[in-house]
């Protein structure tokens, strides 16, 4: 099963039945991280353990694999040690920090203490309570298809019962409503300082590190109350609620999105002019909103605004009670980690 702690992965490699969740849990609870109480963890599982000195560290060779070794970087799992042509150990395999790594044999016990740990799993070893465990893993799995599941359900019927696919415009509209939230909520990863591979590459498009420069200045909020980033989450959110669920309100989404049009100009311009950094995810946000209005004019959406009835309105208060929502919920997250609030 999956985990991440030192005893998540030696237990992993002995076979021993285990849930990641509840081993990392268990090592957390650790008071001291010591041989001893990797010793009592591996008793609780069942499995039958010793720990021993070498004098000589080269007897490292003669050793099993797997076993705990300890180093002076901290403890890792060795997992094989092999031997060059004339049968003399030269490499060791090992396990640290979740990460595999290889190191020449003599490299490796130079900075041993010569402190290892051997178990003996058998076949009655297992996690205290691992059924009950495994039952609570598979559902907490089962959740997240299940709500892939319903979603997908509830867009394809939005999709079609809108009427979306009897209109080009709607369902390029569609289209870059999806791109934009998948390019926002990148861009709220990165103001989270949430890891995200994806959208490091796309930030480099541009310019290496650009993402961060532009995000890191006070412009990329609105007067410090809410980012730019949870603006954009919450607009392409409300156009795709409102083209799936509204349809006949698409008209006042072209004048929305009319309104947007000449922060894009200026974001460009502070890009380009202001602080010589590009974010190329902002930019993709900016040429997203110019699409739609292209949309929006060849669809002949911008013929229908007038008059202005109270659906505009209502989508108004709607959009800013989603926006402060995101906001609340971006906050929630920053004051979790540490960071500081808008």
């Amino acid at each position: 099963m999956d985990g991440t702690s030192i005893l998540s992965d030696f237990l992993t490699r002995l076979g021993v039945r285990h849930t990641g969740s509840y081993s990392d849990s268990r090592f957390r609870g650790m008071p001291f991280k010591t041989l001893f109480g990797f010793s009592r963890l591996l008793t609780a599982y069942g499995i039958a353990n010793e720990s021993l000195r070498l004098t000589d560290r080269n007897a490292l060779a003669c050793i099993p694999t797997p076993f705990i070794a300890q180093r002076t970087d901290g403890f890792v799992i060795v997992t094989d040690i092999r031997s060059d042509s004339s049968g003399q150990p030269s490499e060791v395999d090992y396990i640290s920090y979740h990460q595999p790594f290889t190191a020449g044999f003599n490299d490796f016990i130079s900075s041993s203490s010569g402190i290892v740990l051997r178990a003996f799993p058998d076949s009655s070893s297992s996690e205290p309570d691992y059924p009950a465990h495994h039952l609570q893993l598979l559902a907490a799995r089962s959740k997240r298809w299940i709500l892939a599941l319903l979603t997908a359900f509830l867009l394809i019927f939005g999709i079609i019962n809108s009427g979306v696919l009897t209109h080009l415009s709607l369902i390029m509209l569609l289209a870059t409503d999806f791109a934009g939230l998948w390019v926002t909520f990148m861009l709220m990863q990165k103001t989270l300082s949430v890891s995200n591979h994806t959208a490091d590459r796309v930030c480099g498009i541009l310019q290496t590190h650009g993402c961060d420069t532009v995000l890191a200045r006070k412009a990329s909020t609105f007067f410090g109350i809410v980012s730019w980033s949870e603006v954009g989450m919450a607009y392409f959110a409300m156009s795709t609620l409102i083209l799936l669920i509204f349809p006949q309100c698409t008209h006042y989404l072209a004048l929305i999105n009319g309104c947007c049009l000449p922060f894009t100009v200026w974001s460009i311009w502070y890009q380009r002019f202001r602080i010589h950094s590009w974010c190329t995810l902002c930019v993709v946000t900016q040429a997203l909103l110019w699409l739609q209005f292209l949309c929006f004019f060849t669809g002949d959406w911008w013929t229908r605004i007038f008059p202005l009835l109270i659906e505009l309105f209502l989508m108004i208060a709607a959009y800013g009670a989603l926006l402060l929502a995101i906001n609340r919920l971006d906050n929630f997250i920053k004051s979790r980690s540490g960071m500081p609030l808008n």
